[in-house]
């Protein structure tokens, strides 16, 4: 071989080692991107783990107290019929008078686990006695609460207020 065979020969090799090289490091880059995009991808996927594992604890609280507080099934005339019972019985423990009532229609939604009883009171009384009837009524643990209040000053005597009040109690219907 000449010497001018050789340079060639060593030009062609030198450059076909910079091409490999050239499409060896294009090669690695779009892997190395590939790896990182996996990486950023389980690095959220771990975020929203532990974002679920946080609020795992207060649900399980929640679900807890559920179970420990759920009422037993209950038929939507007898929920409306002792909850008018209750609120008739209170109201009078706690001295007040009852102008009037309305049963109000029961939101029975389809899908939804729990229904509400409700009620619509308008009631008469002195403001210390208004307030102790409704924390006798809104009790979480038996999932009744007033969810509508308007107060308003009675027209005939100063020291007694006019309500009317929605009170709701949540149950379970039977099965």
């Amino acid at each position: 071989m000449s010497s001018r065979e050789k340079k060639l020969l060593i030009l062609f090799a030198v450059a076909g080692f910079l091409i490999l090289n050239f499409l060896a490091i294009k090669q690695f880059a779009s892997f190395r991107d590939k790896i990182d995009l996996q990486k950023r991808m389980a690095e959220q996927k771990l975020e929203v783990a532990e974002q679920y594992l946080a609020s795992r604890e207060q649900v399980l609280d929640e679900m807890q107290w559920l179970s420990q507080h759920e009422p037993e099934p209950t038929a939507n005339q007898d929920a409306q019929t002792k909850l008018q019972q209750l609120i008739e019985r209170e109201a009078k423990a706690a001295g007040l008078t009852i102008k009037s009532q309305k049963p109000l229609p029961t939101d029975s939604t389809e899908g939804h686990y729990y229904h509400r009883a409700k009620l619509q009171i308008t009631i008469t009384g002195r403001e210390e006695a208004l307030y102790g009837w409704f924390d006798k009524l809104n009790v979480p643990e038996d999932f009744r609460m007033a969810t509508h209040i308007n107060l308003s000053p009675n027209k005939q005597d100063d020291t007694q207020i006019d309500c009317t009040a929605t009170i709701e109690q949540w149950f379970v219907p039977p099965a």
